[in-house]
């Protein structure tokens, strides 16, 4: 009966563990991600600032060494990450593929310019950057026109601050919401052995002692959920880096690097934390307020 009862006593223990465990992964894992989008957020607005393109159109009396001059100079500038030069014959071909059909043949001539298509970086994409970039731009002699998509950059800018600080909030909110469900994870777990708690109490041990092997136990379940939430993160962060390269979330390793310890840190702290707290309220609970 009695091996019974120990075999019982072993398996809602080992239970204990694995949903202790269990939890603090999943929390940790969602935490993560979080910290990733924090991270990421400038670099994803980065990303779609420098698709903001302007187009330099030329006159048809524009020499080409002009032209090849204006576009040396661009290319060294400091705002510029792109000017490529897209000649009128370029241009009607492009368009004549996305239309589907030849213009050309109807109109009888080309009526598009020479032109540069300059991306910026994205440090420069701001309405007034822009505007004074393409004012200077525009003051050419043979630069008929220079176009670009003004409210398109004003409205990226907007929401590339709403939405750092939305993620910023979110993630502030997450971790306290984290920390809630990690302490209360611990504190189950410690509840189921508060007798046991309060005997070692009763047999003359100090609460130093008491909790030095809870606290122990619990580092070690949070070091193992910690470890299951890195996993899954970097498995993630290999899979969107798979799909979109061109965000580079693997590119800055140190950033991902302290991340990852800071996530692992967390899960020691927030384990070890919790069960303090939670064998020192049934460490100063009377015996008789343990049944309820």
């Amino acid at each position: 009966m009695s091996k019974s009862f120990e075999r019982y006593q072993k398996r809602k223990l080992i239970s204990s563990y694995f949903s202790v465990t269990l939890s603090i992964g999943l929390v940790l894992f969602l935490l993560g991600i979080l910290g990733l989008l924090v991270l990421n957020t400038q670099k994803l607005g980065d990303h779609f600032k420098e698709q903001i393109t302007i187009s330099v159109f030329f006159r048809d009396s524009a020499k080409q060494v002009e032209i090849d001059q204006l576009q040396k100079s661009l290319v060294m500038a400091d705002y510029t990450k792109s000017a490529v030069y897209v000649s009128k014959e370029e241009a009607a071909e492009l368009h004549s593929e996305e239309i589907g059909e030849n213009f050309m043949e109807f109109l009888g001539y080309n009526p598009l310019k020479n032109s540069i298509d300059v991306q910026l970086n994205a440090a420069f994409v701001s309405p007034v950057q822009v505007d004074s970039i393409a004012g200077v731009i525009g003051e050419k002699s043979f630069v008929e026109e220079v176009s670009y998509d003004r409210p398109t950059i004003e409205l990226l800018n907007e929401n590339v601050q709403r939405i750092g600080l939305g993620i910023l909030v979110a993630s502030a909110v997450f971790t306290l919401i984290a920390v809630l469900l990690i302490n209360s994870s611990i504190r189950l777990s410690i509840y189921s052995r508060r007798f046991i708690i309060k005997t070692m109490q009763m047999v003359g041990a100090t609460k130093a002692f008491i909790r030095r092997p809870f606290i122990a136990t619990s580092v070690k379940l949070g070091m193992i959920g910690a470890c299951l939430a890195l996993l899954a993160l970097y498995g993630l962060l290999v899979y969107l880096d798979g799909n979109f390269p061109e965000l580079g979330l693997l590119d800055d390793l140190p950033q991902i690097g302290l991340l990852f310890g800071v996530v692992f840190l967390l899960g020691i702290f927030i384990a070890g934390i919790s069960t303090f707290f939670a064998t020192q309220r049934f460490l100063n609970l009377r015996t008789d307020d343990l049944y309820y």
